[in-house]
């Protein structure tokens, strides 16, 4: 088994709004198109550099924001970062609050998941090759550490661990689905990071997600339903903080010297469930480079 990771450094990547990108000291950029086995990403990735470390960013929704979160090709999107030598990602994303003191503005920096969607396809597995990775701690914990001490060092308002139920959307809840999910402890509301932070974990990357409120969702009976101007008028505002805070943590993130010591980088190692013998080369040709490291080819 090679050891792809450590003997490579860091590279991040941010995937959020297109506005993430347009950061300030940002150098050596260029927009690529990377095709994938899986079809086209949301947009090309663009890949520059901050204090001299390799950065890559993927609109998520693609620029002017063209997709729903239903119609993201997911695989496509991993895939692409993975391709282009990702080895850790920034998920930025904006979300509803469940929470009286989670008010707009707020950055969450999750630690659990409710996967809640239902139109997605959710594996790079299937048919001739079948794995089955371990989502008990879908974040990296690594990541989320810097993450809170890049928000405390700017002076943004955070919290540290939260719960984000990802619904399948595109409308927004009913008050009885919010409700619900208040009533499963969850902290936050978003239609984006499923299958999104599965698919890393099968990639071997290290994911971690900041969920920026935007809105109270529709449970809280001081605000009215949720609408369209709303959430992008608080969005707007939060686009400043988001690329101060992935400004100030990318340099944080270049010490690490081995593979990830959360195990995201050997997320493959026990999840292969196929026996070499009925393994379907094709696949693995087509998995290339996810199952390298573990396949050797």
């Amino acid at each position: 088994m090679s050891a792809a990771h450590s003997t490579t450094p860091p590279v991040v990547g941010v995937i959020g709004g297109s506005g993430i990108y347009e950061i300030d000291g940002v150098t050596d950029t260029q927009w690529l198109t990377v095709e994938t086995p899986f079809g086209a990403p949301s947009d090309q990735l663009l890949v520059g550099k901050i204090d001299g470390r390799k950065v890559v960013f993927l609109p998520r929704h693609g620029r002017s924001h063209k997709l729903s979160p239903s119609d993201l090709n997911f695989r496509a999107n991993i895939f692409a970062l993975k391709a282009a030598g990702v080895t850790e990602i920034l998920s930025m994303s904006a979300c509803g609050s469940f929470r009286e003191e989670l008010s707009p503005g707020t950055f969450v920096i999750i630690d659990q998941f409710i996967d809640r969607t239902f139109a997605r396809v959710k594996s790079f597995f299937g048919p001739g090759l079948v794995a089955h990775v371990s989502m008990a701690h879908p974040v990296c914990g690594r990541l989320g550490d810097r993450l809170q001490a890049a928000a405390a060092k700017l002076g943004i308002p955070h919290k540290r661990g939260g719960t984000y139920l990802v619904m399948e959307g595109p409308q927004f809840s009913t008050l009885a689905e919010s409700n619900l999910y208040r009533s499963w402890n969850c902290d936050v509301i978003g239609m984006t990071n499923m299958p999104e932070a599965k698919l890393a974990r099968e990639a071997e990357m290290c994911y971690a997600t900041v969920a920026m409120v935007t809105d109270y969702d529709c449970w809280h009976p001081g605000h009215d339903a949720v609408t369209v101007d709303q959430v992008i008028g608080t969005l707007m505002g939060n686009a400043d903080k988001a690329r101060a805070m992935v400004k100030t943590v990318i340099p944080m993130l270049a010490d690490r010297a081995a593979d990830c010591d959360k195990g995201c980088h050997t997320a493959l190692s026990a999840a292969l469930i196929t026996a070499p013998a009925a393994r379907d080369p094709a696949v693995a040709a087509k998995l290339h480079p996810i199952v390298t490291r573990v396949l050797g080819r």
